[in-house]
């Protein structure tokens, strides 16, 4: 069987839409749709069903997708050890892999301080989704990812390290000038009213379980693509919105934040894979650690 296919399959799978597997593997649509005919044809069962919002894999699916990111993970790995050997480890580019809020500061500061101990290294900065990343170090496409547990949770995978570096506490994004901006910690009871908007599941899950805690209900009114479209509502003026205090630093200066009374938490975690580690690795947990207050 064709790898290339095997991959093409695990990326639909991954993106759950057969056009954005595509853009990724600057395939056409029609031929990512006749590679995985072509897979199913000769496994002889489905591997895909479609839904209304695009794809996913079937029960039998599910088993080839598993199966195909171990191979193709192990076949990255030989690709990649031959060319360690040929060109070096020492030469062999470093892939970071961060969620958007640890990617805007605590993850380019500590390969900063990486570098400034170790000296020059080749290195990358891939911003995702937890989800995604985890998949990505699977694959063999990052080296490290740094990720969090928030909902829905960071899954267990005995192929992978997974070291835990600290708590993030989450705090209120306000616009500057709001009226809670500038004093003591906020009783989310107290923002009842605002309208407040979300980017992802994850948060909106954090949100609405601090809400219901307090014995409240939050209106999530504004839906925004991303982190930054999420921060420009509030500087807007549309919205106030749960985000992560390792973010508050690296904020535009019309926005503001407000500690939240029994603010929820989320741990963030550093995944890497078990074997045939990048030898920066190590070195670059250290520095990750000492972010979130452990040793240096």
């Amino acid at each position: 069987m064709d790898l290339a296919v095997w991959r093409s399959f695990v990326t639909v799978c991954r993106l759950g839409s057969l056009s954005a597997a595509a853009v990724e593997l600057h395939h056409t649509q029609s031929a990512v749709s006749r590679q995985i005919a072509g897979l199913e044809r000769q496994l002889g069962v489905e591997l895909l069903e479609r839904h209304a919002r695009g794809v996913r894999p079937t029960a039998a699916g599910e088993v080839f997708r598993r199966h195909a990111l171990a191979t193709l993970d192990e076949a990255d790995r030989a690709l990649r050890a031959v060319r360690d050997v040929r060109d070096g480890a020492r030469d062999r580019p470093l892939a970071v892999g961060a969620t958007p809020s640890l990617a805007a500061g605590i993850v380019p500061e500590a390969v900063r301080a990486l570098l400034d101990e170790a000296g020059p290294l080749r290195w990358s900065l891939r911003p995702g989704l937890t989800a995604a990343l985890h998949e990505r170090v699977l694959a063999g496409d990052l080296d490290v990812a740094v990720v969090t547990d928030a909902p829905p949770g960071l899954p267990h995978e005995p192929r992978l390290v997974r070291r835990f570096l600290g708590l993030d506490e989450m705090v209120v994004a306000l616009p500057a000038g709001h009226p809670r901006a500038g004093g003591g910690p906020v009783d989310v009871g107290g923002l009842a009213g605002e309208t407040w908007a979300e980017d992802d599941d994850g948060s909106a899950a954090l949100l609405r379980q601090h809400a219901a805690r307090a014995g409240v209900t939050v209106r999530v009114g504004l839906a925004a693509a991303d982190l930054p479209g999420k921060l420009a509502l509030v500087a807007t003026g549309h919205a106030v919105a749960l985000i992560p205090g390792v973010l508050a630093r690296a904020l535009r200066p019309d926005v503001t934040t407000a500690r939240l009374v029994g603010a929820p938490t989320r741990g963030i975690y550093a995944i890497a894979p078990r074997r045939d580690a990048h030898p920066s690795v190590g070195p670059l947990l250290v520095r990750l650690g000492a972010a979130f207050g452990g040793p240096a």
